[in-house]
């Protein structure tokens, strides 16, 4: 079984708009309703799980009726950070699927997913157990411990850009969450980051320019220039 789990819970607060990012119209849709229908309308993906602001969970009910979304599993509300929404979706997914069924956990403002990523994601989460799509860096990282001087640069042929999904088996993500919260290891925005600090390791999988995340108004245009 392969499992989308879509993180929408965010308030979005650096595009500066009434509403959540999320929920933002683009192309005569929100953007959620895009990023759903891209995992819908995938053959290798079988369930859809989506977890929304606490104060929007019937609103994102209401939208997914509207649009007529298919394979919807549950609508869920997230916690207060990343990880939180995360982990309460993880959670809920191992009590009902098996340990090494897939979950690819998803941006909710992610609208432009490709079948070939989704593919790809599932392949490799399935073979592997965890792993992310990336981009390889096309500018220099400079490290700064202070934020005022550069403290070093490394070098870029090793540097990539983490985008979604990132994919693995739920007994893996689940555990590694579980490991995480034990070690009280704090926030975290990315979940492979969690897999790797249980010691498993996690596989590239290749990502694409236009699969970029809606943060800012700027994001919002570019998509409009490249779709």
């Amino acid at each position: 079984m392969n499992i989308a789990l879509v993180l929408a819970a965010g308030k979005g607060t650096r595009m500066g708009a009434a509403i959540p990012k999320q929920f933002i119209e683009y192309k005569e849709k929100p953007i959620l309703v895009h990023t759903l229908e891209a995992f819908a309308k995938h053959s290798d993906v079988h369930k859809i799980c989506v977890i929304c602001p606490a104060d929007n969970v019937e609103y994102t009910k209401e939208l997914l009726q509207e649009y007529n979304i298919p394979k919807i599993a549950w609508v869920e509300a997230g916690g207060a950070s990343r990880r939180e929404s995360s982990y309460i979706g993880v959670a809920r997914l191992a009590k009902e699927f098996g340990e090494n069924d897939v979950v690819m956990i998803h941006d909710g403002a992610r609208p432009n997913v490709s079948e070939r990523i989704i593919s790809e994601n599932i392949e490799a989460a399935a073979k592997f157990g965890a792993c992310e799509t990336a981009i390889p860096s096309q500018d220099t990282i400079a490290v700064s411990e202070d934020g005022q001087k550069i403290s070093g640069i490394p070098d870029r042929s090793k540097m990539y850009n983490v985008q979604t999904p990132q994919s693995f088996k739920i007994g893996i993500i689940l555990k590694a969450h579980q490991s995480w919260m034990e070690r009280d290891g704090g926030n975290a925005t990315d979940d492979a980051a969690l897999v790797m600090a249980d010691g498993l390791d996690v596989y590239l999988v290749k990502g694409e320019k236009n699969n970029l995340k809606i943060t800012t108004e700027e994001d919002l245009r570019i998509l409009y220039s490249i779709t």
